[in-house]
């Protein structure tokens, strides 16, 4: 999940709204893609030139969606042709942000945090998401390449989905809804995992289990981190009075608000049981010594015994009767097996081992 990339520190000394990429280094060319809609109307087109683009081409409702932050020349071109104001596109091109909720004259600008997983499912990736809504038109920014808005395309391309008779606010809804629908991917991949940890800690106590309890507890964390001040935005952006929100867009905002909730209640359940999976481990790794420390400590006074035993017959006595014995030498090995046996015997009868 870590790639090399531009850290926040980069910025020191830069005025306010300054441009410059900080996140992930990228390869990829950068992708815009332009949808105009109405109730008659779907276009769909992928544009390679937003220095000719102008604000009138906003008529009637648009989508412009951009893939890639890497080349900001092409983000700040869509700043300034559609009068963005320069501390959003600054934010924008910072992979960094806290997902949060500014409100402009304008405008509204959105940040969140996208999860999804790759195509084993074993690896749980994340990049920014950035929405911009106007009067007129939706303008969203993602970090990579991965797709996650196809389905909200194909129901625009029908004309008697919601999304072609409703305005840019329900769009920027339905953006959104996309992004906490995979939410709930991640936390049943994370079910997934807790689950398979949890049947390891009862078979094995090996240091691999405990790199991926580690691993689980931190991907858990990081997760926490993110969610909640989604919660926290939603809540106000179904609260706010803006004119860019038309009160039948609230209700499913609310319904948004109460996913996120479930999502954020659930992710608080995981921390608690990567908590508890922690402590399952170090109390699994005691009773084991435990059972070590029992195991010796019965052999130890085993012998404690039989030590006296040979200790009193290995003392350099002159006049010891039976060392002169005939049966002297096997007679104390009768004694040593019959006493190892009867103590043995007697630390079974009592369960010490």
């Amino acid at each position: 999940m870590s790639e090399p990339s531009r850290t926040c520190s980069e910025k020191i000394g830069l005025s306010p709204g300054a441009l410059m990429y900080v996140g992930a280094k990228k390869t990829h060319k950068v992708k815009v893609t332009v949808i105009r809609y109405s109730e008659t109307l779907f276009q769909e087109e992928t544009v390679g030139n937003p220095d000719s683009w102008e604000p009138e081409k906003l008529k009637p409702l648009v989508w412009i969606h951009v893939s890639g932050l890497h080349q900001t020349e092409i983000i700040e071109k869509i700043g300034i042709s559609h009068g963005i104001h320069p501390l959003i596109v600054e934010d924008v091109l910072n992979t960094a942000q806290r997902p949060k909720l500014e409100e402009y004259d304008d405008c509204l600008f959105m940040v969140l945090k996208m999860f999804y997983s790759d195509a084993s499912e074993e690896n749980i990736l994340f990049e920014q998401f950035s929405l911009i809504l106007i009067s007129d038109g939706v303008i969203s920014f993602q970090e990579g390449e991965e797709d996650i808005f196809e389905p909200v395309r194909k129901r625009m391309k029908n004309p008697q989905s919601r999304i072609r008779k409703t305005g840019s606010d329900y769009l920027a809804y339905t953006l959104m809804d996309a992004v906490v629908d995979h939410y709930f991917r991640v936390t049943e991949i994370m079910e997934d995992r807790i689950e398979a940890v949890e049947e390891y800690l009862f078979t094995d106590l090996s240091h691999e289990v405990l790199q991926n309890i580690h691993d689980l507890k931190r991907e858990i964390l990081f997760l926490h981190k993110t969610v909640l001040p989604v919660r926290g935005f939603i809540g106000s952006l179904e609260r706010i009075d803006s004119p860019l929100i038309r009160p039948a867009t609230h209700v499913y905002i609310r319904d948004l608000y109460d996913h996120i909730i479930q999502i954020t209640d659930t992710v608080e359940t995981f921390r608690e049981i990567s908590t508890s999976l922690m402590d399952i481990y170090h109390s699994g790794l005691s009773n084991k010594m435990n059972e070590v420390m029992k195991v010796l400590t019965v052999i130890a006074t085993i012998f404690i015994p039989l030590t006296f035993i040979v200790g009193v017959y290995g003392m350099n006595f002159r006049y010891m009767p039976e060392l002169e014995w005939r049966w002297g030498y096997p007679f104390i090995w009768l004694i040593i097996i019959l006493v190892g046996v009867f103590m043995l015997l007697y630390f079974r009868k009592k369960n010490w081992f």
